[in-house]
């Protein structure tokens, strides 16, 4: 990723997209490039000699680095605001030193060296994190190092038997789907972070990725992982299921780095499936395509992917998408010949056998038309797999543009998930029409399941010059408050970071938060695992 955004994608809006936003938004006149590199602020390193020398005694064949250049790059996750203080060359602060172990002795060694020295430790994997999951804070202690897992990225076994692969927890997401694809295997997890987030980043925020329906969440794959902790190591084996006590995996999955280093994964792999069908549908509302997707998750036809954009997404995509060509307007007559003009479009797909897709199909089918839904064919499908990770470099542009983008997500009952739609929607635009600067919300259901079903906003507006940061943090401490009074739990898949943790006790109580304390002792007593995270 580049050091300030994240990726190496060229621009991606044209004139027609820019004029579009600045009719929603107000006149985009500011253009906000990043600083360079060299003029990125940090403070000298304060990691002392003596620590210094203790690290590099327990990283013999591994690399230490206090650079610049890597410095900044492990300065940040990569949120709105991260990026914010990145491209103005003022991050909240710096790793003192980056370590790159190669294996779990060399991850054990420093761990026991940082705890004797008091030195903060952040687990450091793709660097994905929205939601100050790698902010290099030091806590109590008088240095802060970023733990960078890349190195520690192999493939340890293939066990196509019991459909298991074993593999260091630094390896990236998209990695080992390139490697299992050449065994006719899949893994099935692809979160929008999917190019660059590795599999202990998944496992420590309990990811859930856009096939999740079909595939599960990350932690449905997790069957055995290693976590090394300043107490000593944690293993735990991969059965198919165990009543040896609460399962332990679930104290890890989630945890974020405050309990140790996810170093190793056993995860279960699918066969890959000989055949995907992605197609699009409108409904005339939102109300009714939710009602099509509870169906869906509640009976066995539920797709393996399922997505539903409100009116808002919908009529912004439609439109950033122009109307120049004859097939463009030729479906944009269809839909309101048939009354679905201004509706809400949703993305199903299907994936395994073709005897499978076609039978998946037909009765998702069913129950889509009986709530009104009108099937549009499989170019809408095609074109949202073609950008299904393209978002996140979006955003870049839109920064440079002087456009505040960012998103948040929470879940909830079906029962509740309309309400929770509109009071969080509403309470964002009013914040923001509050300060002058009026915005584009949208949703969409992006995460479904028999109970319930999660919620993803994304917000834009024209940023405030000499106030980005306040803006922003205004809006999201609103949407925060509005989600848990409506009944959403504040993160679905973002975990909680630094960002989330003033809200956690609110979601699982005093004694939950007890419960945490206690295993945060037990595991690092002296604090040094990712200090103000989690459980800030």
């Amino acid at each position: 990723m580049r050091w300030w955004g994240w990726g190496e994608a060229e621009p991606m809006l044209d004139a027609h997209q820019l004029a579009l936003l600045s009719q929603r938004v107000g006149q985009l006149q500011r253009v906000c490039p990043p600083v360079a590199l060299s003029a990125v602020r940090l403070d000298p390193s304060r990691l002392h000699d003596t620590a210094a020398q203790a690290l590099r005694a327990a990283l013999p064949d591994g690399v230490i680095c206090s650079d610049h250049e890597q410095r900044v790059r492990h300065a940040a996750g990569r949120s709105y605001l991260d990026l914010l203080r990145l491209r103005a060359g003022e991050p909240l602060g710096a790793p003192d030193a980056v370590l790159f172990p190669q294996s779990a002795a060399e991850i054990q060694s420093v761990l026991e060296a940082c705890h004797e020295h008091s030195v903060a430790v952040v687990p450091f994997g793709g660097g994905t994190s929205v939601v100050g999951g790698v902010e290099p804070l030091r806590g109590a202690h008088h240095a802060v190092i970023s733990l960078d897992l890349s190195r520690v990225a192999s493939i340890v076994r293939v066990d196509r038997t019991s459909l298991i692969v074993t593999a260091g927890a630094g390896l990236r997401v998209a990695v080992l789907e390139r490697h299992l694809a050449t065994r006719g295997l899949t893994l099935g997890h692809f979160p929008q972070s999917f190019e660059h987030v590795s599999l202990g980043g998944c496992a420590a925020t309990r990811s859930a990725g856009q096939s999740s329906t079909g595939y599960g969440r990350f932690t449905d794959m997790v069957q055995g992982l290693s976590v090394l902790t300043p107490t000593g190591p944690l293993t735990l084996q991969a059965f198919p299921a165990t009543a040896a006590g609460p399962d332990l995996r679930e104290l890890v999955l989630g945890s974020e780095g405050v309990l140790g280093v996810i170093s190793q994964l056993d995860l279960r792999v699918r066969q890959r499936p000989e055949h995907e069908l992605y197609e699009g549908f409108f409904f005339k509302d939102f109300t009714g395509g939710c009602e099509a997707l509870r169906e869906l998750a509640q009976t066995q036809h539920a797709p393996t992917l399922a997505r539903l954009s409100d009116r808002s997404e919908t009529a912004i995509s439609m439109a950033m998408a122009g109307s120049g060509s004859a097939s463009q307007r030729l479906g944009r007559r269809y839909l309101a010949l048939r009354g679905y003009s201004g509706g809400c479009l949703a993305i199903l797909g299907f994936s395994g056998s073709q005897r499978t897709v076609q039978r998946q199909r037909r009765g998702a089918l069913e129950i889509i038309r009986r709530n009104g839904g009108l099937a549009v064919g499989r170019s809408p499908g095609k074109a949202w797999v073609s950008q299904r990770f393209s978002a996140p470099y979006l955003r870049d542009e839109l920064m440079t543009h002087g456009v505040m983008v960012e998103t948040l997500e929470t879940a909830t009952r079906w029962s509740n998930l309309l309400r929770l739609h509109r009071d969080v929607g509403e309470r964002i635009d009013r914040e923001l029409r509050v300060m002058g600067t009026p915005a584009i919300v949208m949703c969409h259901v992006s995460h479904i399941y028999e109970t319930g079903a999660s919620l993803y906003f994304t917000v834009l507006a024209r940023q405030q010059p000499g106030a980005e940061i306040e803006q922003w943090q205004s809006v999201k401490r609103a949407a925060s408050e509005v989600i848990l009074a409506a009944g959403g739990t504040i993160t679905h898949h973002h975990a909680v970071g630094s960002d989330h943790s003033r809200w956690l006790a609110s979601e699982i109580g005093p004694e939950g938060m007890r419960a945490l304390a206690a295993l945060k002792d037990a595991f690092d007593p002296d604090g040094i695992m990712n200090p103000g995270k989690l459980l800030a």
